[in-house]
């Protein structure tokens, strides 16, 4: 698993399985934090637009769920 600091290295520290429970159950919400994390202005962009869309409408949290289990991390637009 990565090592790193801050939000971003917590969450990639949990379990794979908490992961994609996460991923499936609060997915827009956790996209989004993972994405904001870096805290440079178009990581926070688009990790707020990923909480308010819900994920782009559905499609980015498809997506963060397939790179989640092969993964162990959302890979797309991060």
């Amino acid at each position: 698993m990565a090592k790193s600091n801050g939000l971003r290295g917590v969450l990639d520290s949990l379990p794979r399985l908490i992961q994609i429970l996460f991923i499936i159950f609060a997915g827009f919400i956790y996209g989004g934090l993972y994405r904001i994390a870096p805290l440079d202005l178009k990581a926070i962009v688009i990790g707020i637009l990923w909480i308010i869309t819900g994920g782009f409408f559905g499609i980015g949290w498809i997506i963060d769920i397939v790179t989640v289990i092969l993964h162990g991390k959302p890979t797309i637009l991060v």
